[in-house]
């Protein structure tokens, strides 16, 4: 199995566009797709009514946790099976809070997974994992009615990539990254535990000798964004092994507690560690700033440029000031930033996450927000997009002709 490719957590996608009637069909009792025949480049030619084990998910920019249906089937079926010349393909699906959900204009995913099992997914229109899902699977256009599939996922754009991880962990799939040949030294260092997310932060980026901080801004944060990811899922992985061992025995809230704190661990080290790179690079490139320092009604911008004391001054002319606010990943939360730092009218947002709508970026235009997204995840925006996003090294370049 290519790990390495979508074809090895994939065999096959199927995507479409949810029309009035079908979204109807969805969320009604009639529960069937009919003129479904290219659903057999994945689901095969079936003999009587054969039933697929299936996950179901609805996800929007709304809810940081999507609604999820497991334990269900699909139902695939010839409907003329005994008809000598003619074929009527059917897909059945069941009643879920899934597909209550589902309207016009919504994606619809059906991806089948390599042990035979399906995951369908149902993305708000507009959103931005919507856009995010047409990308990781290579659907451009859905403007015909019927299903795009594709059921070879081993081309150049089918290959794991940072923002490939980032979308699939998003649908519930995990994507195998790690790197046993620094667990030993990890462990030593850290006596079997999680150290500080600094902490971590600047061991990640001693283990990556050929990469240094006064680089290409961009390809720099991008390496040592990954490795220590890497490098944190396999601690991760090796710790969680260690507690699962040791077992929960009918401590039911203990198990979901530590659930939580895996969790939580994760979201909150993402976007610490994010900021930790960013300053050794700001350093580095001698760009003068304060992080999180305290501007009105107790906000805590994540970095303000040339500094806080600058910021502070009521004599400093507002256009030499520059707020940066980071987020590992955006959905509906950017809007967090713009009530951060009052004196600087027009905010900026640096973030890793991929293919974010177009109806999100618009937003952010109309809110004198400006989008700071590395260099390497442009190609996930669409060319109307990449137009108006500005690079790592542009935000440094502009920082320092601000500075006195």
């Amino acid at each position: 199995m290519d790990r390495g490719h979508l074809s090895g957590y994939f065999s096959g996608v199927a995507c479409k566009t949810l029309s009035a009637v079908e979204a109807d069909v969805v969320r009604s009792h009639q529960h069937e797709f009919n003129g479904v025949d290219g659903l057999k480049k994945i689901f095969g030619t079936p003999t009587g009514k054969q039933k697929i084990p299936a996950s179901f998910l609805y996800l929007s920019d709304q809810d940081d946790e999507p609604v999820t249906v497991n334990n269900e089937f699909l139902t695939w079926y010839d409907a003329r099976e005994r008809h000598p010349t003619r074929s009527e393909y059917r897909l059945y699906f069941p009643t879920t809070q899934v597909s209550l959900c589902a309207a016009e204009g919504d994606i619809l995913v059906i991806g089948r997974r390599p042990d035979g099992s399906a995951l369908v997914i149902v993305a708000e229109s507009g959103s931005t994992i919507a856009s995010q899902l047409q990308w990781l699977f290579g659907f451009s256009d859905l403007t015909h009615p019927g299903f795009s599939v594709r059921s070879e996922l081993e081309c150049e754009q089918d290959r794991i990539e940072f923002a490939s991880r980032v979308v699939l962990e998003q649908i519930g799939v995990e994507v195998e990254t790690v790197e046993e040949n620094y667990l030993d030294e990890m462990l030593r260092r850290f006596d079997g535990k999680f150290p500080n997310t600094k902490i971590f932060s600047e061991y990640s980026r001693t283990t990556l000798k050929d990469v240094h901080p006064h680089d290409n801004s961009d390809a720099v944060l991008m390496a040592f964004v990954e490795r220590e990811e890497i490098l944190f899922r396999t601690l991760e992985r090796h710790l969680i092994a260690d507690r699962l061992t040791s077992g929960f025995a009918d401590d039911v809230d203990g198990f979901i507690a530590y659930s939580l704190s895996v969790q939580n661990r994760r979201k909150s080290r993402a976007g610490s560690s994010l900021e930790n790179h960013l300053e050794v690079i700001f350093n580095a490139h001698g760009v003068q700033h304060t992080r999180t320092a305290v501007t009105e009604s107790k906000e805590k911008p994540d970095f303000i440029f040339p500094s806080i004391i600058h910021y502070r001054n009521p004599d400093m002319d507002p256009s030499l000031l520059t707020m940066l606010g980071v987020k590992s990943t955006c959905k509906d939360r950017w809007r967090q930033v713009l009530s951060e730092a009052a004196r600087i009218p027009a905010k900026h947002l640096l973030t890793l996450e991929p293919g974010i709508s177009e109806n999100q970026t618009d937003q952010m235009r109309r809110s004198c927000l400006q989008l700071v997204v590395p260099t390497a995840l442009h190609h996930t925006y669409r060319p109307t997009q990449t137009e108006w996003l500005v690079c790592l090294t542009e935000f440094i370049q502009l920082v320092k002709t601000r500075q006195l």
